[in-house]
């Protein structure tokens, strides 16, 4: 599993030039298959990958395709998160161009989903427990962490209506990928934490109270055809850019700033390959790299736009610090979540002490302690 780093640097070396097509044709090896070197096993298992990666793949109509500066080609399937259609569509993408490197829209933190079953992912994801608010909290900081669970929040709003877990395409990429010989698998998408503390930092008090809301109060109801209908624009992304379609820093943070992030990791992704070498005194030979991306529809025009622009992701990786405004808001939060946990401690300390002095044997001992003691 590929995680959040850089993959490895290309080696230094001379590309191999090919006629028709951007891949290797290794030669037919022949011979006793026991005796074979481990450069020649390498050669007829990327014999056999060719040989069903096609030359003119039948590609589903959601796929974009674009092609790098050394001739590598990328394949980005704009998906649906709650389609059925969109994991027929990753699957057949992956099966058609026998990809090198699969990228998928995930980050180091929701790794997890690739590997759940899709009962217990259906049930996680309709939960909203206090457990999970915690861990939100202690990952992301008290505001990030709120939103983070107002947006699963959602996210178990769309769960409930369909009867559907999200990330099934990526689950379908990651069990695609696994069949392909030498096929690596990348998470492409930026770190929740940062994500989240950029987007609060970008907020005002009032804008964090006024988006708070409308999440809270999300429940509009949708069907599979709400979800087909979307397949132009995921409806997750969709319904989150009506929300915060008056705030263009949020937008930008969470929609624009991962365009290039996504972009990023798939150019990253798209390096030429090196191929085995029988002995150090052959030339090392390289060949452009085949590259599927699953997205969700909402990033595929970010990522076509960016595709051919120079790239400095440093800036949208670091964190702002908070503004005196955020120092407020947070310490405001912070005071108003212990005075009301405080006034249910004393409301409910009132209440128990009441009750218990209304029992018949309560009562008793008062009166036998109130009453004139023997011999006075």
């Amino acid at each position: 599993m590929e995680g959040e780093d850089r993959p490895p640097q290309e080696a230094d070396a001379e590309p191999v030039t090919t006629s028709g097509t951007s891949e290797a044709e290794p030669g037919v090896l022949s011979g006793d298959p026991q005796n074979l070197s481990d450069t020649d096993a390498f050669n007829l298992l990327l014999e056999m990958k060719l040989k069903r990666r096609r030359e003119r793949p039948n590609l589903p109509r959601t796929v974009t395709q674009l092609v790098a500066e050394d001739g590598s080609r990328v394949y980005v399937v704009g998906t649906a998160h709650f389609s059925d259609d969109s994991k027929r569509d990753v699957v057949k993408t992956i099966r058609e161009v026998q990809p090198d490197v699969v990228v998928v829209e995930l980050c180091q933190y929701r790794v997890s989903m690739l590997k759940m079953d899709e009962r217990t992912l259906l049930r996680e994801a309709k939960e909203v427990s206090l457990e999970k608010l915690q861990q939100a909290v202690r990952q992301n900081g008290l505001m990030s962490g709120l939103m983070q669970m107002l947006l699963l929040k959602v996210s178990a709003h769309i769960t409930e209506q369909l009867g559907m877990a999200p990330g099934g395409e990526f689950r379908e990429a990651f069990k695609e990928a696994s069949k392909v010989p030498f096929c690596k698998f990348h998470l492409g998408d930026r770190p929740i934490p940062v994500t989240f503390k950029r987007a609060i930092a970008a907020l005002s008090f009032w804008q964090k109270v006024k988006l708070a809301w409308g999440l809270c109060f999300l429940s509009d109801p949708i069907s599979k055809d709400d979800v087909e209908r979307c397949k132009q624009k995921d409806l997750l992304e969709q319904m989150m850019a009506e929300m915060i379609g008056e705030f263009p820093d949020l937008h930008r943070t969470i929609v624009s700033e991962r365009d290039i992030y996504l972009t990023y990791m798939l150019r990253q992704a798209a390096r030429r390959l090196e191929l085995p070498r029988a002995s150090d005194a052959e030339p090392r030979k390289c060949v452009p790299s085949v590259v599927v991306g699953v997205v969700g529809m909402g990033h595929v025009p970010g990522i076509e736009k960016n595709w051919s622009t120079d790239l400095n992701i440093q800036e949208i990786m670091t964190v702002p610090p908070p503004s005196i405004s955020g120092r407020v808001s947070r310490l405001a939060v912070k005071a108003a979540f212990f005075g009301l946990l405080g006034y249910s401690l004393y409301w409910m300390g009132r209440r128990t002490v009441s009750l218990v002095l209304s029992l018949p044997a309560a009562q008793f001992c008062l009166q036998r302690a109130s009453g004139p003691r023997p011999g006075q």
